[in-house]
């Protein structure tokens, strides 16, 4: 049995004062010993440190693609190529003019995530301004160049935040240097000296950056492409000219032509599917990629995945009847078919529309809409097993309509449309029913940088060079080139959708567009002509979506009731209402359209 000794108070109180005798009158005893030395002052005064930081930005930047109903769903859904599909709440942003108010819930996998790019955008510019701001304190740099890889590096993130946040809200605070103490005076600053600051910054990156970094690490090429955008949106088409053939003519990238990597020796595939197989993307062999997040099972900071199935596949396991009346499908992955491991459990989130999903597609030998790459309901078939014994059309391919032309889907908005199985069949070994696992993902890659490049033809009139540039991502995918007549911007946005589907950030891209044409004044194709001066009332942007969506001002309901609306002021996002409300001291202007924007001053115009 232990003993157990207690301490009499009055000798507790005797040794006490006997200790504070031999320390003497000193209180430096008193005072706090850390146990961790890893604070601001002490993590970046190394190199190391300040590489830690920017880790923190390229996170930031993986999470626009993975979870459920991911950022990058807002950018696509919001534009003219696709619209959110959910039909069962009110929640999504399908009436626009009801729905997008600056105090409504702007950040939630039910509504969208607008939110989401306000405040992780200025979150990935605070990581940066860490960098930035703290350049100079780590003591062990082997060279000035390192100094400035990294100083370049901090600044591709900052600016590729700048470059959305600008043709998501427009005019927004400039925020240049690291803020270490409670700050409520931010002011809006013009778009355009924002982008001027990026420019330059990026110019300087352009210098320094290598060419060659490890895959997830922002290489000069990444430089090149966000500083060809910057000058686009800017009005500078020969510097955007210049710069995309810095990295088209003299980078280490060609656009893959050939089979490659796994399954390369599939016949049933091309190599528009191996381009975008997961274990493809971040290969060395692959000559495209430029910039991509980095997205493993085993990634620090665990996403939940892609979930591109889930966003982008329709809901097709209920709603769809076989034509004799009884329920066809289910998403069981025991079913005795049981395609769900197939084409994955969507629910119809991402929902392209009819342009996007067939009138765009102009020639039947594009290999990204050839079967296998491209899917239609009619590829899926009846595989209930309760219709085995029951219903002649088990294991029959899917009919929208039956012999008396009778729909037999429910719900067409959310459960009937075809989607590009090659870019969103992400293997799910997590789940039981897959939704699109872990995957890297390309944020650029050189299809985009030859569009890009076109599109500054484009605006120089140069229509022969455009033609050229655009030819090469038609041609790669087995289609016909187009003619110099064939060239103005429509074909080349056109040529994005085909191409960049659920990987670009259309709505950023279109506004930019939207800014150049009221910026220039240039006619349209269709003769229209914009100015800035009442850009939120008239603009390119809408004019683009109510000509190409079938559902946005056409009347179109869901089951829920929601009806679809768009406004020309929609070629903004309401700012946050609480990121004005709480910025007391200054003004962060609303947008027009909004309420708050009556309250609006003049955005600053130099930079202090």
């Amino acid at each position: 049995m232990k003993n157990i000794f207690k301490i009499n108070p009055i000798k507790k109180v005797a040794t006490c004062f006997l200790l504070i005798c031999m320390l003497g009158c000193s209180e430096e005893w008193l005072e706090p010993r850390p146990l961790s030395f890893y604070a601001p002052e002490n993590t970046y005064d190394v190199a190391s440190g300040l590489w830690g930081a920017i880790v923190a930005c390229e996170r930031n930047m993986r999470h626009e693609w993975t979870g459920d109903n991911p950022p990058i769903h807002t950018e696509i859904v919001l534009t003219d190529i696709a619209v959110d599909g959910t039909t069962d709440k009110s929640s999504p942003p399908q009436d626009l003019n009801l729905i997008l108010t600056p105090d409504a819930q702007l950040n939630h996998i039910d509504y969208n995530k607008i939110g989401w790019y306000w405040f992780e955008g200025f979150k990935g510019i605070k990581y940066a301004n860490v960098v930035i701001s703290r350049i100079d304190e780590p003591e062990d740099y082997q060279s000035e160049a390192e100094r400035n890889h990294i100083l370049g590096t901090a600044y591709f993130h900052r600016a590729l935040r700048y470059y959305k946040l600008t043709h998501q809200f427009g005019d927004v605070p400039l925020i240049l240097e690291e803020i270490r103490e409670p700050k409520l005076d931010f002011y809006s600053t013009q778009r355009e000296v924002i982008l001027r600051k990026m420019k330059e910054d990026l110019e300087f990156a352009e210098e320094w950056v290598p060419e060659v970094m490890d895959r997830g690490r922002v290489p000069k090429g990444a430089i090149q492409h966000l500083l060809t955008k910057v000058n686009l949106a800017l009005g500078e088409f020969q510097d955007a000219a210049a710069s995309a053939s810095r990295l088209i003519d003299e980078g280490p990238y060609s656009l893959m032509r050939d089979r490659f990597g796994v399954n390369a020796n599939d016949p049933n595939r091309n190599v528009i599917w191996d381009l975008h197989r997961p274990d493809n993307k971040s290969s060395n062999i692959n000559t495209e990629a430029i910039l991509l997040v980095m997205d493993r099972i085993d990634t620090d900071g665990n996403s939940g995945g892609t979930t591109s199935m889930r966003q982008a596949v329709p809901f097709w396991s209920v709603n769809i009847n076989t034509p004799s009346g009884n329920r066809g499908t289910t998403d069981l992955a025991t079913d005795p078919i049981a395609q769900v491991l197939q084409i994955g459990r969507g629910i119809g989130r991402t929902r392209g529309n009819w342009y996007s999903m067939n009138t765009v597609w102009d020639d039947e030998k594009d290999l990204r809409h050839a079967p296998g790459n491209w899917m239609n309901m009619e590829d899926l078939v009846y595989n209930n097993p309760a219709l085995q014994n029951s219903d002649p059309d088990y294991g029959q391919n899917l009919r929208m309509r039956n012999d008396a032309g009778v729909l037999l889907t429910s719900d067409s908005i959310r459960s009937w449309y075809s989607w590009p199985h090659y870019k969103v069949f992400i293997p799910d070994p997590q789940r039981v029913q897959p939704q699109g696992g872990h995957s890297d993902w390309y944020i650029f890659r050189l299809a985009e940088s030859y569009l890009l490049r076109a599109e500054a033809h484009y605006w120089l009139d140069n229509l022969s060079a455009a033609a050229d540039d655009v030819n090469q991502v038609r041609t790669r995918a087995g289609c016909d080139p187009y003619g110099v007549e064939d060239m103005n911007l429509e074909t080349i946005l056109d040529e994005r959708t085909r191409e960049l589907f659920y990987e670009e950030p259309r709505k950023t891209e279109l506004t930019r567009v939207a800014y150049i044409y009221a910026k220039t004044g240039k006619p349209t194709a269709s003769g229209k002509t914009y100015n800035l001066e009442n850009f939120s009332t008239d603009n390119y942007f809408y004019d683009r979506v109510m000509e190409k969506s079938d559902f946005y001002n056409k009347g179109v309901r869901t089951r829920h009731g929601n009806l679809f609306t768009m406004s020309p002021f929609h070629v903004l996002w309401p700012v946050p209402a609480n990121a004005i409300n709480t910025n007391t001291r200054g003004r962060i202007n609303q947008n027009i359209g909004y309420a708050g924007a009556e309250s609006n001053i003049p955005p600053l115009t130099t930079i202090d």
